[in-house]
């Protein structure tokens, strides 16, 4: 069975942004590439079992083994070396994608404690959102009594727009909630 969210697309947001942003292709119009999950691990260095627990978490929020990053270069301050652990990171795309941006902005962000939308900043330039969150218990696939430790992590929704208000409008017609600004 389709994902909800994509076919919502496909009738509804498509013809949406066609009519507002004067596209004349179909192909023309914004669609997400990509959701990418990442968690980086500071206190990696120290306890090597914080990667396995990051790993175990992205796979059941995603469905998806995640890879695990590595130290790109040694730094003495942070007692890094060069190829140790230090994250782990999952990509996610197609139907799978689609499922998790409705899990995430239907049921995860309303979890979030004190969230008024997302900021306006959190656009790269280039079409992209990144959306940092404090605690990974937002996701009610995550039982709180199985983790040992509350992380943070990063959730990134890549589009095929090329500019931040076409990706903001399209991300607004999938449910994604933005700050009010105040007038």
């Amino acid at each position: 069975m389709a994902p909800r969210l994509r076919d919502r697309y496909r009738t509804e947001i498509v013809p949406t942004l066609l009519h507002e942003f004067a596209y004349r292709n179909v192909m023309q119009v914004p669609h997400l590439h990509k959701a990418v999950l990442n968690i980086g691990l500071g206190e990696a260095v120290r306890e090597a079992k914080s990667i396995e627990a990051a790993v175990r978490d992205l796979s059941i929020i995603t469905g998806q083994r995640p890879i695990v990053t590595r130290a790109r270069k040694s730094i003495a301050a942070f007692r890094l070396r060069t190829g140790m652990q230090i994250g782990a990171t999952v990509t996610v795309r197609g139907d799978r994608m689609y499922e998790f941006v409705d899990r995430f902005v239907n049921v995860a962000l309303p979890r979030v404690r004190d969230f008024r939308g997302i900021s306006d900043r959190a656009f790269d330039g280039r079409g992209n959102c990144t959306i940092g969150l404090r605690e990974q218990l937002i996701f009610p696939e995550i039982e709180y009594d199985k983790i040992d430790r509350v992380r943070g992590l990063e959730v990134t929704l890549v589009t095929s727009a090329r500019t931040d208000q076409e990706a903001k409008r399209l991300l607004e017609l999938l449910g994604v909630p933005f700050e009010r600004v105040a007038a």
